[in-house]
């Protein structure tokens, strides 16, 4: 089997948070560092307030720019009254990466338990764009990146991968 050429991607990152800034988000940092330190691109990068129409015009401007076919977002993903990115993103998902979310959490469940219930860590497609929201904390963004995200943003993961079907994600 020949190997395969990795596919460099750009990538936007959002921070969802009320409290953080540039010089504290640890995780918008920790996804940054990895995404290009795997050899993607950093297509943007912003932090927005924990509200529902701050959270989705910011994924809506990019899921419209062509040069960014990836967003991940980080914070916002809990039960409590001011978590919204779920609700923020999924109106725009044309499918959901149910698989995700399920990973997600069984992946999770070896680091923190039970706690991993309270995640509701979400992917899908949205106007030919992969959008990952992941939980805040830095750990659980290693965790997502490390274990899930990288492979699958990775041309050469066999048997597949999500980059292999970036070029159908728009068939009718």
């Amino acid at each position: 089997m020949t190997e395969r050429a990795f596919v460099p991607l750009d990538i936007a990152i959002l921070t969802v948070s009320d409290t953080r800034t540039e010089e504290n988000d640890k995780s918008g940092q920790l996804l940054v560092t990895r995404l290009t330190k795997a050899g993607h691109r950093l297509g943007d990068k912003r932090i927005v307030r924990d509200d529902i129409a701050a959270i989705r015009a910011t994924v809506s401007e990019w899921i419209r720019t062509e040069d960014i076919q990836v967003v991940i977002t980080t914070g916002g993903t809990g039960i409590t009254g001011r978590d919204g990115t779920p609700e923020a993103v999924l109106p725009l998902f044309e499918k959901k990466i149910d698989g995700f979310g399920e990973m997600f959490r069984v992946l999770s469940y070896e680091t923190i338990g039970t706690s991993t219930l309270q995640s509701r860590a979400v992917a899908g497609v949205a106007h030919d764009t992969f959008i990952f929201c992941l939980p805040g904390s830095s750990g659980a963004c290693a965790e997502g990146w490390d274990k899930l995200i990288s492979h699958q943003l990775d041309y050469r993961t066999r048997p597949c991968n999500l980059v292999e079907l970036m070029p159908r994600l728009s068939e009718t």
